[in-house]
C-alpha cells in the first residue's frame, strides 16, 4: 500500500463497536413472506459507536450497575438476578427495566468522546431486490448472512484508513461469530481508495467479536441501535432526541427518492419521525 500522512491531530487508535437491530429474515421456513409480521421487524439496522475512551464507559456502567444491584427497590426483579445473565451482568436496552434505562441513557448523554453511525435498510426494499434476482437466477437462495455482510461494509468503509489502529469489536451472536468473514470484510472496507488527501492506507484494524458482558462499549451501542429502532420501527423519537449530539451519520440506503444512494441524516439534516412519515 501507499504510505500517506495521518491527519494532524488525529488520535493514534479509534475503537469501534457494532451491533445489530432487528433481524435479517424475509421469509419462514415454508418460503412465507414475515417482513413486518409479528417477531420479524420491518427495518434491518447495523449500528457502529466510537468510543474514545472505552475505561471510562466501563468505569461508569460498573458504577451504574453496583448502584442498582444494592438498591432494594429491585429486590425479586428478575433481570436483576445473576442467574438470568441479563441487567445483572451487562446493560441491554430490550431487557432492562424503563427504570434502569433512563439511568443508561443519561450516562450516555452525559459520556464525552461518543459517536454514533448507522446503516439502515428497508427490508421491503430488499424482498423486492431478493425477487428480482430470482428471476435472473433461479438458483439464488437468499441468507440473512448477506444482508448483514453488505451492511457492514457500506457502515466501515467510509469509517476507516484515518487513524493508524482501529480496534473493532463485533456483537456476538448465537454460537458462531463469523471473525474470519468478519475480518475479510474490514480488510476489504479498508482497502478501498480514500478520496480525502492527508489520509493514511496502512492503518491497521484488529477485528474481534465478543458478548456485551465483555465490554461496556457493546451494552452502549445496543441502546442507540434501539433507540434507532424504535423510530424506524415504533414512531418514537423521544429516544433518539435525546442521544442525538452523538449521532454523527445515519444512512437510510433504501431512501432513493432523491439519489439511488439513499438518504444521509447528520447534525445538520436531523432524522426526525415526521422525516420517516412518508413510509406509512
Amino acid at each position: 500500500m501507499r504510505n500517506k500522512k495521518v491527519a494532524k491531530g488525529a488520535p493514534s487508535i479509534r475503537h469501534y463497536f457494532v451491533d445489530e437491530g432487528g433481524d435479517g429474515i424475509l421469509f419462514s421456513r415454508k418460503g412465507e413472506i414475515r417482513v413486518g409480521t409479528e417477531g420479524c421487524s420491518r427495518f434491518f439496522i447495523l449500528g457502529l459507536l466510537d468510543v474514545s475512551d472505552p475505561s471510562v464507559l466501563k468505569e461508569r456502567f460498573d458504577e451504574l450497575r453496583a448502584r442498582l444491584m444494592r438498591d432494594p427497590y429491585f429486590r425479586g426483579v428478575p433481570s436483576m438476578q445473576p442467574d438470568e445473565r441479563k441487567t445483572a451482568v451487562a446493560f441491554h436496552a430490550k431487557d432492562d427495566l424503563p427504570e434502569v434505562r433512563r439511568d443508561v441513557f443519561r450516562i450516555l448523554r452525559d459520556t464525552e468522546g461518543l459517536r454514533f453511525f448507522a446503516v439502515v435498510a428497508d427490508k421491503l426494499s430488499v424482498l423486492e431486490y431478493v425477487r428480482q434476482r430470482n428471476k435472473r437466477e433461479p438458483d439464488y437462495g437468499y441468507h440473512p448472512n448477506e444482508l448483514y455482510d453488505y451492511l457492514a461494509e457500506c457502515l466501515l468503509k467510509e469509517r476507516l484508513g484515518q487513524h493508524s489502529s482501529y480496534n473493532i469489536i463485533f456483537s456476538k451472536h448465537g454460537k458462531s461469530d463469523r471473525l474470519d468473514v468478519l475480518q475479510n470484510l474490514v480488510e476489504t472496507a479498508s482497502e478501498r481508495p480514500s478520496q480525502q488527501q492527508n489520509i493514511s492506507t496502512d492503518s491497521v484494524p484488529y477485528v474481534s467479536a465478543a458478548t456485551p458482558t465483555e465490554h461496556a462499549g457493546l451494552q452502549a451501542v445496543d441502546y442507540f441501535v434501539w433507540a434507532l429502532q424504535r423510530l424506524y420501527e415504533r414512531d418514537e423519537e423521544r429516544y433518539l432526541a435525546y442521544l442525538w449530539k452523538a449521532f454523527r451519520l445515519i444512512h437510510d440506503i433504501d431512501d432513493t427518492r432523491e439519489t439511488i444512494n439513499g438518504i444521509y441524516y447528520t447534525q445538520r439534516n436531523p432524522l426526525t419521525a415526521e422525516t420517516l412519515r412518508w413510509r406509512k
